[in-house]
C-alpha cells in the first residue's frame, strides 16, 4: 500500500487488524447460522463468541509454517477457543470468509470515498457560488473563443462530481455482495441459510450464484469507478495547472509562507499538488485496467487475481482517498484572479464577438458565406497586426452598408453571452 499517503481512517479500514476482525466476523456469524440449523451446540457457539480473539503476529508466526492465510488465521482463533473451535470454519471454503470479508472492507472504503466526494462537491458549490458573475474567456483547442464565467466552469465540475457519487454509490451497491456457498458454489457442505444469515449480518447480499469466488467483475467496476473519479480529478487539476501558467495566470494554487518552488529559482510557484493529483490517476487508471483482467479466471477459479488484488484494491482506495482529499483542500484555499480573467478576456482585441457580427450579417441578409468573409478578413487584420476589431468593422465599407454604428456598439457587449448564466444555475436549485 502507499503508506505516504494513507489517511488514518483509511490506513484502519486496510489494516491487517481490521481484515482479521472482518473474518473473525464472518466465522462467528456463520457459527450462529449453523447454531439455529442445529450443526453448533448452543454451549460451543457461547465458548466461541466468547473466546474468539486473534492477534496478528501470531497469525504471521503460524502463516511462516501452513503458508496458507485462512488456516494459520482459523489455528490462531482456536488456540484462544479451544475444543469449541472444531465448529468453525465448518463446511466453509476461504473464498467464503475471504471474498465475504473483502466485500465488506471495499464498501466501507467506498462509503468512506462518497464522504469524501460530498466535501470536495461543497468546496465546489462554493466556488461556483461565488463566482457566478465573474467573467472569464472561455478556450477551445487552448484558444480564446467566447465569455463564460469562472462559476460556470466551478458548476460544471459541480455536476461531474455529483454523477462521480452516484458512480461511487453504485459501485459500493454492487461489491455488496457476499458467498458462503462452498468449495464450488453448490452449498453441498453448507446450508443456503448460512449464507443469508451471514451476509445480512454483514450488510452484504448474497450472490445470486457464485463459484469458489465471487465474480470479479464486481471488482472491476469498482476500480473502474475509482479511475473514472481520479480522472475527473486529473481533468479538474489540468485546468487549473493551465490557468496557473504565467502567461495567464487566473488561478492558482495557494502558495503558503515558507513553501518554496524551485531549488535553483526563487521566483517558482510551481503547480505541485495538482501535478501529484494528475500522475496519481495514472495509477488509478493502470489499476483499473488490472482490474479488469481478474475477470476471467479458470473454471470455478484460480488463484491468479488474488496477489495482484491485495494490491490495487487498497492502493486504489487509498490514492483515491488522498487525491480528493489533497484537491479539497486545494479548491478550499483557491487563489482566484478576476482582473486577470479580464484582462485575458481583452487580449484578443475584440473578437471574441466575430460571431455575434456574424450572425447580426446573416439576419440582415447577407449569405452565411459572405458574411463569414467580410468578418473573417477584420480578424485576421486584428490577428497580424494587433488592431482593435471593432474598429475594423467600423471601417469597413463592405460591413457597414448593412450595419448602422449604433448597432456595431451593441453587438460588442460582454453581458450578451452571460445572460443565461441564471437559468442554468436554477438547475441546481441556485
Amino acid at each position: 500500500m502507499i503508506e505516504r499517503y494513507t489517511l488514518p481512517e483509511m490506513k484502519r479500514i486496510w489494516s491487517e487488524e481490521n481484515k482479521y476482525r472482518k473474518w473473525l466476523d464472518v466465522e462467528i456469524h456463520a457459527c450462529e447460522a449453523m447454531a439455529e440449523l442445529g450443526r453448533v451446540p448452543p454451549g460451543a457457539l457461547a465458548e466461541i463468541k466468547e473466546k474468539a480473539d486473534f492477534n496478528v503476529d501470531r497469525i504471521v508466526e503460524i502463516e511462516a509454517v501452513t503458508n496458507h492465510d485462512v488456516i494459520a488465521f482459523t489455528t490462531c482463533v482456536a488456540e484462544y477457543v479451544g475444543d469449541a473451535a472444531k465448529y468453525i470454519h465448518l463446511g466453509l471454503t476461504s473464498s467464503d470468509v475471504l471474498d465475504t470479508a473483502l466485500a465488506a472492507l471495499m464498501k466501507e472504503a467506498g462509503e468512506h470515498l462518497v464522504k469524501r466526494l460530498g466535501r470536495l462537491r461543497a468546496a465546489l458549490l462554493e466556488k461556483a457560488v461565488e463566482h457566478r458573475y465573474t467573467p472569464m474567456i472561455g478556450r477551445t483547442h487552448g484558444i480564446h473563443a467566447e465569455p463564460i464565467t469562472f462559476g460556470l466552469k466551478m458548476l460544471l465540475w459541480v455536476a461531474e462530481t455529483d454523477r462521480n457519487i452516484e458512480r461511487m454509490e453504485r459501485a459500493v451497491a454492487r461489491i455488496s455482495a457476499g458467498k458462503i456457498s462452498g468449495a464450488v458454489g453448490t452449498y453441498a457442505n453448507i446450508d443456503p441459510h448460512v449464507e443469508n444469515y451471514v451476509c445480512r449480518k454483514m450488510g452484504l447480499k448474497p450472490a445470486r450464484v457464485s463459484t469458489q469466488v465471487l465474480q470479479r467483475d464486481r471488482h472491476a467496476e469498482y476500480l473502474s469507478t475509482i479511475a473514472v473519479i481520479g480522472s475527473s480529478l486529473d481533468k479538474f487539476a489540468t485546468e487549473i495547472r493551465s490557468l496557473q501558467r504565467t502567461d495567464i495566470l487566473e488561478a492558482e494554487e495557494f502558495f503558503k509562507k515558507g513553501q518554496k518552488g524551485s531549488s535553483a529559482m526563487p521566483h517558482k510557484r510551481n503547480p505541485i499538488v495538482t501535478e501529484r493529483i494528475c500522475g496519481m490517476a495514472r495509477l488509478l487508471r493502470g489499476n483499473a485496467l488490472v482490474a479488469m483482467e481478474n475477470v476471467p479466471l479458470w473454471h470455478e477459479r484460480d488463484i491468479s487475481h488474488s496477489s495482484v488484488e491485495r494490491v490495487i484494491i487498497p492502493d486504489s482506495t487509498i490514492t483515491l482517498d488522498y487525491m480528493l482529499v489533497k484537491f479539497t483542500d486545494i479548491m478550499e484555499n483557491l487563489l482566484v484572479y478576476p482582473e486577470n480573467m479580464r484582462r485575458n478576456i481583452e487580449k484578443t482585441r475584440g473578437l471574441i464577438f466575430s460571431q455575434r457580427v456574424l450572425l447580426t450579417l446573416v439576419e440582415k441578409g447577407l449569405s452565411r458565406e459572405r458574411a463569414y468573409e467580410l468578418v473573417q478578413r477584420n480578424a485576421m487584420q486584428t490577428w497580424r497586426a494587433g488592431d482593435d476589431f471593432k474598429e475594423l468593422i467600423l471601417k469597413d465599407s463592405d460591413v457597414m452598408a448593412v450595419l448602422a454604428a449604433p448597432e456595431v456598439d451593441g453587438l460588442f457587449d460582454y453581458d450578451y453571452h452571460l445572460k443565461n448564466v441564471d437559468g442554468i444555475y436554477k438547475r441546481f436549485d441556485l
